[in-house]
């Protein structure tokens, strides 16, 4: 290893390292301060703080995780779109039936559990995929995601929850509004 002086190479690119709990705009100031203290000669060029160098590098990661954001946002509204339309659709179909449970005296708790069944089943059925794929992707997201694992229980369950929380409200509104309807004009209808 060959030691020289930087008057010697003045054209050398030497890159100092200096960790500190300062505020940035304080330590550039003191470190420009201190070197020349030290030797008037010794030229003070670029100072550069770790986040604003690592900027331009972590760009694309970053980018990605606000894309895959805005994407998992548009998915979250297209499932509570789709899982509303499929309880709405399968009420609407069911409105005689349901309509003649309640004329017959059954509780609301039953008929609520009537409408929504076939609802909640899809959606643990699609839940149950979804998260399949989801940890089956998560190598390929953990690669494009900063600081992301391959599997973190704590986001798979909150997917989870999330999910669930949104498609039992999003199905439960028009099984309610079933609830509102009066038996007797729907079993006048026919």
């Amino acid at each position: 290893m060959s030691c020289w002086s930087v008057l010697q190479k003045k054209n050398s690119s030497t890159v100092l390292l200096l960790r500190s709990e300062r505020n940035p705009a304080e330590m550039v100031p003191a470190l420009r301060a201190v070197i020349s203290n030290f030797d008037n000669s010794i030229p003070v060029f670029n100072v550069t703080c770790w986040p604003d160098a690592l900027g331009i590098t972590l760009f694309p990661a970053r980018a990605a995780t606000i894309a895959l954001g805005i994407f998992g946002i548009l998915a979250l509204m297209l499932a509570i779109t789709g899982v509303f339309g499929l309880a709405s659709y399968t009420a609407s179909k069911r409105l005689r039936e349901l309509g003649i449970r309640v004329a017959l005296g059954a509780p609301s708790h039953e008929v609520m559990r009537a409408a929504l069944g076939r609802t909640t089943l899809l959606l643990v059925a699609g839940s149950s995929v979804g998260l399949l794929l989801g940890i089956a992707a998560s190598r390929l997201l953990a690669m494009i995601v900063y600081q992301a694992t391959a599997l973190d229980p704590l986001v798979l369950l909150g997917v989870l929850v999330t999910m669930s929380l949104v498609g039992v409200i999003s199905a439960s509104l028009p099984a309610r509004r079933t609830l509102t309807i009066n038996p007797v004009s729907l079993l006048r209808e026919e």
